[in-house]
């Protein structure tokens, strides 16, 4: 079925989906694509599509019929693959994303969630021609920190997976009214994933680059239009993936936030100088011993009430947001997987904070202010 079938489909090729289909029969430019539903794939239709569709490289991604909903966004939990080209790689991909509800890390948020342990045996998966990004991000139709309307937009060049995986610390724009940015603060932005014709390639970022933002001013407004246009069409308080190629603004996913609202109360701050910060991402304070990992070989260090110290947290590494007390990553954004995930487990976050690997000690006792983006030496009071 293709997306522009898709609004006025029914439920059974997924949120993710029929929204793209909703937006697209709307003006908004969503790149073409098609649905695979039903645990039978079938090479032959799909072959037809991808012809339809043209030479180039396809996102491949789950369209889960429990993902993206107004309370559960199994943000990252399901899978997505990236620059596939041949039938074959297609083919696979799809059956790897139709799978996904039955992996450990999709049982382990259902389980958090008290959503029930068993999901469906399999997800409708949806191909889509993929966006060459010159730059991407995520933007939050509301604040996540405060619930008011500011916009608020995570962007880093390249393709936008690097801002929702949480490789990069990204630019954040945050916007009033349609055009009023209240502060721009610019990201690391340490790599960039890129399709290149041999495939996906993760390269480092130019000093020059690192140092300005990806979005240029004439940027803000359309991407805050962009925004509103989708609240128009499925609601307010929207969590948006966008793309940006040849100075056009490409929608890739719209659905609601699950977490919003105010910060959570804290008792009084620690008056312990913070030995890091970094973005505060999902409220509250929490203390216990630090644990650093560094892999999934590290996994089995991590016991309930610890501290997760980690570089960057893979969509594999959600079983530890079930134990972890709070979490403390080297890269990231607000608007990352991670960070939405922390916010629906309820457990503190702070991202973006540099050096946390080498400045924090294995064991040692810390306090994690995820209000304010803090990280303290000391079970403080």
């Amino acid at each position: 079925m293709s997306i522009v079938a898709l609004a006025d489909a029914d439920a059974s090729c997924g949120r993710k989906a029929y929204r793209l289909g909703v937006a697209l029969r709307a003006g908004l430019r969503v790149p073409d694509g098609f649905v695979v539903t039903g645990p039978a794939v079938d090479p032959r239709r799909i072959a037809g599509q991808l012809d339809r569709l043209g030479s180039g490289a396809v996102a491949v991604r789950s369209s889960g019929l429990a993902e993206d909903a107004s309370t559960v966004s199994f943000a990252g939990q399901l899978e997505t693959v990236l620059g596939a080209r041949s039938l074959d790689d297609v083919l696979g991909a799809v059956r790897r994303c139709a799978a996904s509800p039955g992996t450990e890390r999709a049982r382990s948020y259902r389980a958090r969630l008290d959503l029930g342990d068993d999901g469906p045996a399999a997800a409708p998966v949806l191909v889509q021609a993929l966006v060459e990004a010159d730059h991407a991000g995520v933007l939050f139709t509301r604040d996540p920190r405060t619930g008011g309307d500011a916009v608020v937009i995570n962007a880093s060049w390249g393709l936008g997976e690097s801002v929702v995986a949480g490789a990069v610390t990204p630019d954040e724009v945050i916007v009033t009214g349609p055009t009023d940015v209240v502060r721009l603060t610019v990201g690391a932005k340490q790599t960039r994933l890129d399709l290149r014709r041999h495939g996906l390639v993760r390269s480092p970022v130019a000093d020059a680059d690192r140092a300005r933002s990806c979005v240029r001013p004439d940027e803000v407004p359309r991407l805050v239009a962009l925004g509103r246009h989708a609240e128009d069409l499925f609601g307010p308080a929207l969590d948006i993936e966008w793309a940006v190629a040849d100075d056009r603004i490409w929608l890739v996913q719209a659905r609601p936030i699950t977490a919003l609202g105010g910060a959570a109360p804290t008792d009084d701050p620690a008056t312990t100088t913070p030995v890091v910060t970094g973005v505060p991402s999902s409220p509250g304070r929490a203390r216990g011993p630090a644990r650093l990992v560094r892999s999934v070989e590290d996994f089995h260090r991590v016991r309930p009430g610890d501290i997760l110290v980690c570089r960057t947290t893979d969509p594999a590494w959600t079983p530890l947001f079930g134990l972890a007390a709070a979490v403390v990553t080297e890269t990231g954004g607000i608007l990352s997987h991670a960070a939405i995930v922390a916010r629906e487990f309820g457990i503190p976050a702070v991202v973006g904070v540099d050096r946390a690997m080498t400045a924090l000690t294995d064991g040692e006792p810390v306090t994690v202010d995820g209000t304010i983006g803090t990280v303290t030496v000391g079970h403080h009071r």
